[in-house]
């Protein structure tokens, strides 16, 4: 995982622990496993299906069926 990435996801998940009040143990093995780290949403949707041309509409499809992490330089995933 990039830097900016690594960073993206350590911001996520302190957000999560605050909005939820559940206090998460790090596990990166786990985190690895499930997360996928992509230049643009338009390459992440390509793993499931081919039919975006926009990043908008990319988008979209995965806040419809996973978790999405944005940040500057591309996005992440959880696997689905």
């Amino acid at each position: 995982m990039s830097y900016k990435a690594a960073f993206a996801m350590a911001d996520y998940l302190e957000e999560y622990e605050e909005s939820t009040g559940e206090e998460l143990e790090l596990d990166p093995v786990a985190i690895r496993c499930e997360f996928s780290e992509y230049e643009s949403a338009i390459e992440a949707a390509a793993q499931y299906t081919s039919e975006f041309t926009t990043e908008a509409a990319a988008l979209e499809y995965l806040q419809d069926h996973t978790t999405v992490i944005t940040y500057d330089g591309g996005v992440i995933i959880q696997d689905f």
